[in-house]
């Protein structure tokens, strides 16, 4: 542990090489702001909560294309009402509707009439046309995403009292290097294996594995600085946690070789670090790969008869049709 602070000092003191943090992109479902109905299927629409969904076209593409004579467009919320001059919407007199600052409350069934007239051109006849289109619309968040590390490093042996000092000493220098990002250490294990090589003989390795999380105490204080994109927020803070950590390693191992004249009793394994990102979902949210294909890595809310109590990535079903709302977190 001695040694280990050691490495810690001079890896600081080099300074780190922090990653530009990129710019989170939200999946682009739509490919324009405008999504046409379908009169034989309705058509699935996700929206991220709290902002505008794109605009909910009353006619499907090849109409679009034709003269329309006398339209008239009725539309209807997932509470049965007329949406015509509520406040929450905007609708265009050519049939368009956005929703605007999207709650997940406001998820489910928008469906609109399109009555338009057709003339014969011979006989100048009117006809009374009918169209209807249907419209599910889901909120959406980004999954909460955490990483979770696994490293190794070699020993003298597996039974020495010093591998568990190691390993919590190696928790505490990496949780002060990621604690300025609202970020820490969770799920931390070990575990000490004999290995024979081929040119080596026997040798002990620790698999060293923990999780970083973006939930450290006084996360949610940064999140009600910006509540509406606050997976965003987190999700660039873990990343960037996780950057600093590999840094870390990778700095390891050039201070093992070239700044130590004694060599430690702990080493770390050459290019063992590895990194794999693990999403959950916020509750009353959860992923469906087959409900939901065109949102596949979204947290989609709950649907009618289903919750998600918890951070897990599914919507559990209800034992009774109680839970008959959006984003349920309880039946």
């Amino acid at each position: 542990p001695g040694a280990l602070l050691a490495v810690a000092a001079v890896v600081l003191a080099a300074g780190w090489v922090r990653a530009e943090p990129k710019v989170e992109q939200s999946i682009d479902l739509i490919g324009k702001n405008e999504v046409y109905g379908d009169t034989r299927h309705e058509v699935n629409v996700y929206v991220k909560v709290f902002t505008n969904s794109p605009f909910l076209v009353c006619m499907d593409l090849a109409l679009s294309q034709e003269r329309i004579i006398d339209p008239n467009y009725l539309w209807i919320g997932p509470d049965g009402s007329d949406l015509q001059g509520q406040g929450h919407v905007n609708l265009t007199e050519t049939g368009k509707l956005m929703v605007m600052g999207f709650r997940v409350s406001m998820s489910g069934a928008y469906t609109c009439t399109l009555s338009h007239k057709v003339i014969e051109t011979t006989t100048q006849e009117e006809i009374e046309m009918v169209e209807a289109y249907k419209f599910m619309v889901y909120a959406y968040r980004e999954a909460d995403h955490a990483y979770q590390i696994s490293v190794r490093f070699s020993t003298k042996h597996c039974r020495l009292k010093t591998n568990s000092l190691f390993v919590e000493m190696l928790n505490k220098i990496l949780n002060s290097t990621i604690t300025h990002l609202t970020c820490h250490i969770t799920g931390s294990s070990y575990k000490c294996h004999s290995i024979r090589t081929p040119k080596n003989g026997l040798q002990h390795e620790l698999f060293v594995n923990f999780l970083v999380s973006p939930f450290a105490p006084g996360w949610e204080e940064i999140c009600h600085e910006v509540p509406y994109d606050c997976e965003d927020v987190t999700n660039r803070r873990v990343r960037q946690a996780a950057e600093r950590i590999g840094k870390f390693f990778h700095q390891l191992k050039h201070v093992l070789k070239y700044e130590f004249h004694t060599v430690p009793t702990i080493q770390y394994v050459d290019n063992s670090f590895s990194m794999t990102p693990i999403d959950s979902c916020r509750p009353g949210f959860g992923k469906n790969h087959h409900s939901h294909q065109n949102c596949a890595s979204c947290c989609v809310v709950c649907g009618p008869g289903t919750y998600s109590p918890n951070n897990e990535v599914t919507c559990r079903t209800c034992a009774s049709p109680q839970a008959r709302i959006y984003g349920a977190e309880s039946c």
